[in-house]
């Protein structure tokens, strides 16, 4: 091979290197990091356990946080997700226990559809409110962040909301205990919803309303897009995931109390923007945000292992997370 072959080879690369959006791409080398440096820290972090463990404890920020990379690439934000999950489990929970109807199954059956049925209208009073109020989507899910976790310890009378069927529970725990193909059942859902969420955001109309939506409203306007349905819509999606993370969550102890989905927005939020998802909008990244929510896990995980720093301060670690990747950002976009 010719020395200019070679320079034509290198300079080929070169551009290449040049062109791959590191946006992209740093969530996952950000992974391998963890990785290496879980493995230094205890050789018991790569055991097939312990990782299967951490991708089941993520589950449900993961979730959440496809529906938040909607509401953020849309140009929308969601305080209210860790208490409109409280509020979902409650509801959920007082349902099961009404013995509304008879057999096990069927009250499971009609319970889930009831969360969901929740999450969407708690979704689409957050969209509602935003688009027809014109209100500042940072004032509005404040707002209700308040109105449902006030409601939920209203229902829980202060305390908890137990699911009273032993049978029921029973029946239901293995969504959240149970394995498929040797993978629990949670990274199952983790993998359908995140293959959906992509399938919408990317290939279909409503997902490039979305981005358009999010990349500059006013011109998404003059192009006959429905700016407030979209961006309705992405808050319904919002709501409809944190159904689907309580319908996971609620088998692991059977109750939800007052303080449940407590800063689940935080790290929800945290997921989306390291993932790669740009916080001003008109950009999404649903495998990069389900890397992120297994990143914070793993950042949990290995604190625990190593006992270096205390396991109580994993939210001081995840918020100064949100803070780095945001520089990071904004540093690769003025690169750009």
């Amino acid at each position: 091979m010719s020395d200019s072959t070679t320079n034509t080879d290198t300079r080929g690369f070169a551009r290449k290197l040049a062109d791959l959006d590191m946006t992209a791409v740093a969530p996952f080398l950000a992974l391998a990091a963890l990785f290496v440096l879980g493995a230094l820290i205890n050789p018991n972090f790569l055991s097939i356990d312990n990782l299967l463990n951490v991708l089941t404890r993520s589950s449900f920020i993961a979730i959440i946080a496809v529906g938040a990379t909607f509401v953020i690439s849309a140009g929308g934000l969601d305080l209210s997700v860790g208490s409109m999950a409280a509020l979902v489990a409650g509801i959920m929970l007082l349902f099961l226990n009404s013995a509304a109807i008879d057999g096990d199954m069927a009250m499971l059956c009609v319970g889930v559809v009831v969360a969901i049925g929740v999450g969407a209208l708690a979704g689409l009073l957050n969209g509602a409110v935003i688009t027809i109020g014109r209100i500042e989507p940072f004032i509005v899910t404040l707002g209700t962040m308040a109105i449902f976790r006030s409601v939920t310890i209203w229902l829980a009378d202060g305390g908890s909301i137990a699911m009273k069927s032993t049978s029921m529970r029973a029946l239901f725990r293995p969504v959240y205990t149970g394995t498929f193909i040797g993978l629990p059942i949670p990274v199952w859902i983790i993998a359908v919803v995140g293959i959906l969420a992509a399938f919408i955001l990317y290939k279909t109309s409503f997902g490039r309303h979305v981005i358009a939506v999010g990349s500059n409203e006013d011109v998404a306007k003059y192009s006959g897009i429905h700016v407030n349905r979209v961006r309705a819509m992405t808050y319904v999606l919002q709501g409809i995931c944190v159904a689907i993370a309580v319908i996971v969550y609620i088998p692991r102890l059977g109750a939800a109390t007052t303080t449940t989905g407590m800063l689940w927005e935080l790290q929800a939020i945290t997921a989306v923007v390291i993932g790669g998802t740009a916080l001003r909008g008109g950009v999404g990244r649903i495998w990069g945000t389900i890397c992120g929510a297994f990143m914070l896990e793993i950042v949990g995980n290995i604190m625990v292992l190593s006992n270096i720093v205390s396991e109580y301060l994993i939210g001081a670690v995840q918020g100064t997370i949100i803070i780095i990747a945001m520089l990071v950002q904004r540093t690769l976009q003025k690169k750009k």
